[in-house]
């Protein structure tokens, strides 16, 4: 049985028509001095028998410290991303990146040494254009993008 995720693709449409989307720099020292491919749409895991629309909802919350700024979310269905199943809903809204307050996680860093250290799941966020988001997302997620552009008619 795959590992299942679900979360949300937030975006707005931009001054001209364009279209920006809400990404979440994933935290924790592997990640730390990474750029291209390290950022991803919030998002999480769930278990079996959990609604994956409600997953989606709690994963935003808990990574970017705010509920999904909008009523209307539209699913832009699964994908197999790496070894999980990951469903993804689109929602048009807005939200301060420099705002955010994910919770942590814990792990053992450095390697090997015994001190256990708390690291925040998404140590920044940040709003690209569709173009730039290709480049920064990791590269499982990369299709969405393309699926909220047909979504939007573009």
């Amino acid at each position: 049985m795959p590992r299942r995720s679900a979360g949300v693709l937030l975006y707005r449409r931009e001054p001209g028509g364009g279209v920006s989307v809400l990404l979440g720099h994933m935290g924790g020292p592997f990640w730390a001095r990474r750029d291209e491919g390290a950022w991803s749409i919030p998002k999480g895991e769930y278990a079996e028998g959990e609604d994956p629309l409600a997953v989606a909802h709690r994963e935003f919350e808990e990574e970017l410290g705010s509920p999904v700024p909008a009523a209307e979310l539209v699913p832009l269905g699964e994908l197999r991303a790496g070894g999980k199943v990951l469903t993804v809903w689109a929602a048009e809204g807005d939200l301060d990146a420099t705002a955010i307050r994910s919770n942590t996680f814990a792990l053992e860093w450095p390697p090997r040494s015994g001190r256990v250290q708390e690291f925040p799941e998404v140590d920044r966020a940040a709003w690209f254009g569709v173009a730039e988001a290709r480049a920064r997302l990791v590269a499982g997620q990369v299709p969405y993008l393309q699926r909220l552009l047909d979504f939007l008619g573009g």
